[in-house]
């Protein structure tokens, strides 16, 4: 027969490691709300160069802002903004 360990209780974190947690969450959070803010307005930049037209900008615009319609509220929630 095999020895067996005594079974160990679940235990709750601490409030100081809850505390933590959360701290490091709104860092995490705040850092990668910033940086996807950079990446936008870098894209952004680029794109304006490549497009030389009045009307495709206005198509471009268009386009981007639906895509960003449904895709700002998605990160929002998945950072828990």
């Amino acid at each position: 027969m095999t020895a067996r360990e005594p079974r160990q209780s679940w235990r709750r974190p601490n409030a100081m490691a809850a505390l933590v947690a959360e701290l490091l969450f709104d860092l995490v959070r705040t850092l990668v709300g910033s940086w996807l803010r950079q990446a936008a307005v870098a894209i952004c930049a680029w794109l304006d160069t490549k497009i030389h037209g009045r009307a495709a900008r206005f198509v471009v615009g268009g386009l981007l802002g639906i895509a960003a319609f449904f895709l700002i509220p998605v990160i929002a929630g998945l950072l828990g903004l």
